[in-house]
C-alpha cells in the first residue's frame, strides 16, 4: 500500500529574507502547529524539499539556490481500526453471548505495535460480524483476557457488553479459573506450592516484566508438579489467582524453573543441554528439546459462571502437537 501525504507549502516572500536562517527555524516559524521535534524528524526523513532539492539537515542555513518555496510532506494519518479478516478459528463453544476458542501459538490476540493485522481480533470481527462487546474499545472488541502470542490454549471472548461485564467481574473477583500446563527446567521443591511475588515492568527493559521488591502489583501463582522427567525437567500445573503480564513465565523463572523455549525468561541453551546430558537422553531427543522455539506454556482449562445463563461452565484444550511431542520425547 502506497503512503499518502499531506503537503504544506511555504512561499519564500521576496520581501522577507530567509538567507542564512536555519531550516528548522524557518519551518517552525511558518508551521507553528507542528512541533519542532516532529519537524526535525520530517527533515531527517527527507520529507522537506525546496524548489531545487531535498533538504536533510535541520541545521542547514538557507541559501539563494533553494528557489522560491519550501514544501513539507507529512504522511497522512492511517486508519488503524482493525478490519475483519478470514482467519480460521478453533471454536470450542459458542452461543449468542460468548465464545470459547482454542488459540494456537503464534496468533497475536489484538493489534499493536508490529502487529497491525492477522490477529485474533481480526478473525473475530470476520466471524462475529457486529456481534462483539465494545467494552474493550475498537482495538480489543470482545477481549476479556489475553494470552501471549506464543502461548496456546483456551480463552473466552464476549459477544456483548453484558457478557463482558460479567466475565470481567469474575476475573477481578478471582472466581474465574484458569489452569495452565508448562514444561520447565529443573524440578519444583516443594512439589506443590504458591508463588506470591509482586510483578511490574523490568527496571532495565521496558519489554520485560520482573519481580519487584517495591511498587509491583500483587501476583499469585499456585503450582503443582504433574510429572518429572529424569530429575531434570518437570511438567507443572499453574493456577492463576491474578493475571499479570507474563506472570507464569516470570514466576517460574524466579523460582529457578524457567519455562522451556521461552526466548525472554527461559533457560540458557547450555543449561538445557547440560540437563539433557545428565539425564542421558539420546541425540534425537536432544534435538527435539533444544529445537523447541516458543515457550512451552499451554492454557489447559478455563471455568467460569456463564454471565447471562448463570450456569457453571468448564472447558479444556488438549496439548497442541508441539507440546505433546515435547512431553512424549522427555518421557522416553
Amino acid at each position: 500500500m502506497s503512503t499518502t501525504f499531506d503537503k504544506y507549502r511555504i512561499d519564500l516572500d521576496e520581501t522577507v529574507t530567509y538567507l542564512d536562517e536555519r531550516l528548522d527555524k524557518v519551518l517552525s516559524e511558518n508551521l507553528p502547529d507542528i512541533s519542532r521535534t516532529r519537524l526535525k524528524a520530517l527533515i531527517l526523513e527527507g520529507q522537506v524539499r525546496s524548489e531545487t532539492r531535498v533538504l536533510k539537515k535541520p541545521s542547514e542555513k538557507l541559501s539563494d539556490d533553494i528557489g522560491t518555496y519550501l514544501e513539507v510532506r507529512i504522511p497522512a494519518a492511517v486508519d488503524d481500526t482493525p478490519q475483519a479478516q478470514n482467519i480460521s478459528l478453533d471454536i470450542i463453544y459458542e452461543d449468542e453471548h460468548l465464545l470459547v476458542i482454542n488459540k494456537p501459538a503464534g496468533l497475536v490476540v489484538h493489534p499493536g505495535a508490529g502487529n497491525a493485522d492477522q490477529t485474533l481480533v481480526n478473525a473475530l470481527l470476520f466471524h462475529c460480524k457486529d456481534s462483539l462487546s465494545g467494552i474493550g474499545g475498537v482495538k480489543r472488541p470482545g477481549i476479556v483476557h489475553r494470552l501471549d502470542k506464543d502461548t496456546s490454549g483456551v480463552m473466552v471472548v464476549a459477544k456483548n457488553d453484558a457478557a463482558h461485564k460479567g466475565l470481567s467481574e469474575q476475573l477481578s473477583e478471582k472466581t474465574m479459573g484458569r489452569i495452565y500446563h508448562t514444561i520447565v527446567l529443573n524440578v519444583p521443591v516443594p512439589p506443590t506450592g504458591a508463588i506470591n511475588k509482586p510483578l511490574g515492568r523490568h527496571p532495565q527493559s521496558r519489554m520485560k516484566q520482573a519481580v519487584l521488591r517495591y511498587g509491583g502489583r500483587d501476583a499469585v501463582t499456585n503450582y503443582k508438579t504433574l510429572d518429572i522427567f529424569r530429575d531434570n525437567f518437570a511438567l507443572v500445573e499453574c493456577r492463576l489467582e491474578t493475571g499479570r503480564t507474563h506472570q507464569i513465565r516470570v514466576h517460574m523463572q524466579e523460582k529457578g524453573l524457567p519455562v522451556l523455549g521461552d526466548p525472554v525468561y527461559g533457560p540458557q541453551a547450555t543449561a538445557v543441554k547440560g540437563a539433557l546430558k545428565r539425564g542421558g537422553w539420546d541425540e534425537d531427543i536432544t534435538e527435539v528439546v533444544t529445537g523447541f522455539k516458543r515457550q512451552a506454556l499451554h492454557a489447559k482449562e478455563l471455568f467460569f459462571e456463564h454471565p447471562i445463563l448463570k450456569k457453571d461452565m468448564s472447558f479444556s484444550s488438549g496439548y497442541p502437537s508441539d507440546i505433546h511431542g515435547l512431553i512424549e520425547s522427555l518421557s522416553k
